[in-house]
């Protein structure tokens, strides 16, 4: 169902703050600020903090890690649980997770309680709570905009984001240097409130699927599948995280650059921090435009460029303009880059799956990230912060020559919701939910002058099936008589076939009909739907229960 707001004149030009006439994404848009200002805040506040705790490199390098490494690990079930429950109530619980633990923090730190190991630690659990309500406000955004405005909407919100980010850093700074990092951290954990407070607000309707929801492992299975299977997501995925990885210096070593290159103090640190978010800023609010006007693939290389050249000036420099000029440039090109990714997975994502894609495109970039923070951290600890991020730099600018292997497509966008196939199976042998595995097994009649051509369909069609839920799929051509082909594919339960149908959107079944268009079987394909293995349908005894008889029976979503 689709249901997505229509306000807006359908001939109506799109600008950059045309979403927030909006109501629902412009309470939900200002109040995000608020929490993005809390996340920065702690960064600065746990990474100031560190350098008083430890002289290592590493450990500073590590706090960086600490906040992003939860999202590797917590996104795919939060995104998980984003598809299969409420949104809202989701993306509550895990601010409600954030507020608390950076309550927690500021408190031992006020109690001077505080070693390096116990705030990495609670980083890692105020990222936990963002990490669990970042995919369910993300993948909600389709809710609270028209689709045509969705682009502009996830442009606003990297905007959002990096509103705070020009102000957050240079504000957190200052605020360490006059009250402290506990301060930081209880002013943390009281900006995440208007945020709260915006998702309780929002009367969002929920439309609870037909079907129970999925077990977990299957539903991250699930969006792992079909993140795999979509060429269109799976290269943002790889793409993002190689930039990620070797531009990770940039933030991660920030602190040193500031306390060691420039000889400064925690504001130093906040004002370059403060700079790279102006340049965010101005990148983020000129993502509709530059999409508009160049292809994707080629902006991300030029992204690239455009931020290893400064990283190497970095290392050149002992001059704050210069310096900050360099992290200015870096702040445009990254969000440029993660925004054009992040608009490419979610015009490539049905809505089913949408909040997965979404937390496996976060973590993604959160592993990049980390493991990118943990290795020019060691790095700068065995080389040297400047030698650090001339490597840095280098790598960053071979990441160019990956779009000739990994070239970005915007081939499979278009509208995701799932579309109603019209025809329901029938059943006569006794099948609940849990049922299965189930066999699937199509027959199709092809001219031999067009196998060739078919074939090529059932190709895409392999790829289809498997990312809304077939498992071994194959194609097979029977040798006597060479017209008849036979489409296999499993299911493990009843319950999940009936998903899968569910899960069809308007481009697949466009493929489904294309490879129906090649058989010449009068009245149709011929479609057979088999339980394996089935030992429970079978009465074995004269006076043993019949399951059909005993066994509720599910016919068809």
């Amino acid at each position: 169902m689709n249901t997505m707001p229509q306000n807006l004149n359908e001939h109506e030009a799109v600008g950059t703050f045309a979403p927030l006439r909006e109501v629902s994404f412009r309470r939900i848009w200002v109040a995000s600020v608020f929490s993005n200002f809390a996340q920065l805040f702690l960064g600065v506040g746990a990474a100031w903090e560190m350098t008083q705790l430890t002289d290592s490199p590493s450990m500073v390098a590590l706090v960086q890690t600490a906040m992003m490494l939860p999202m590797v690990f917590v996104s795919l079930p939060a995104g998980a649980i984003a598809d299969m429950y409420d949104k809202r109530m989701v993306a509550i619980g895990g601010l409600v997770v954030s507020s608390t633990f950076a309550a927690i923090l500021a408190v031992l730190g006020f109690l001077d309680m505080l070693s390096p190991w116990v705030l990495l630690a609670f980083c890692s659990l105020v990222g936990a709570g963002v990490a669990l309500y970042g995919p369910s406000w993300q993948s909600s955004i389709p809710e609270q905009v028209s689709l045509r405005n969705l682009p502009a909407a996830i442009g606003l919100g990297t905007v959002s984001f990096n509103v705070a980010r020009s102000f957050g850093p240079a504000l957190g700074g200052l605020i360490v240097l006059a009250a402290g990092a506990k301060a930081v951290f209880a002013l943390t954990a009281v900006l995440y409130w208007p945020l709260l407070a915006a998702f309780a607000l929002w009367k969002r309707k929920h439309v609870p699927s037909r079907l129970p929801p999925e077990r977990m492992d299957r539903a991250i299975v699930g969006g792992a599948r079909y993140a795999i299977h979509s060429p269109p997501i799976r290269t943002s995925f790889l793409r993002a995280f190689l930039y990620c990885l070797t531009s990770a210096s940039a933030t991660a070593l920030a602190p040193l650059v500031a306390k060691d290159q420039l000889n400064g103090d925690a504001a130093t640190y906040g004002l370059l921090l403060g700079v790279t978010g102006v340049g965010a800023l101005l990148g983020a609010l000129n993502v509709s435009q530059v999409r508009d006007r160049f292809a994707t693939e080629a902006t991300v290389r030029v992204l690239a460029i455009a931020t290893g050249l400064p990283l190497i000036v970095i290392a050149m420099s002992q001059s704050l303009i210069i310096t900050g000029l360099a992290y200015f440039v870096i702040g445009l090109a990254n969000i440029l880059n993660i925004a054009l990714l992040n608009i490419n997975v979610q015009l490539s994502a049905p809505r089913w799956v949408a909040a997965r894609a979404l937390s496996l495109y976060g973590s993604s970039l959160t592993s990049g990230v980390a493991l990118g923070a943990w290795a020019w951290g060691a790095f700068a600890s065995g080389i040297g912060v400047t030698n650090a991020h001339y490597v840095s730099g280098a790598v960053t600018l071979l990441t160019f020559l990956v779009g000739y292997w990994l070239p970005l497509s915007r081939d499979e966008e278009g509208e995701k919701d799932s579309v109603d196939i019209g025809f329901e199976p029938n059943v006569a042998l006794g099948v609940s939910l849990r049922s299965g595995p189930i066999v699937v097994e199509v027959d199709y009649r092809v001219d031999p002058d067009r196998a060739r051509d078919f074939y090529g369909v059932m190709m895409r069609m392999q790829r289809m099936r498997k990312r809304i839920g077939g498992f071994e799929w194959s194609i097979s051509r029977d040798i006597e008589d060479m017209a008849l082909w036979t489409e296999r594919f499993h299911c493990p339960t009843w319950g999940d076939y009936l998903r899968m149908r569910d899960r069809y959107t308007q481009m697949d079944w466009d493929v489904q009909e294309e490879a129906q268009g090649f058989d010449q079987t009068p009245g149709g394909i011929t479609i057979r739907r088999r339980l394996e293995r089935p030992y429970g349908s079978v009465r074995w005894k004269a006076d043993t229960p019949d399951p059909q008889q005993d066994t509720i029976q599910y016919i068809g979503p």
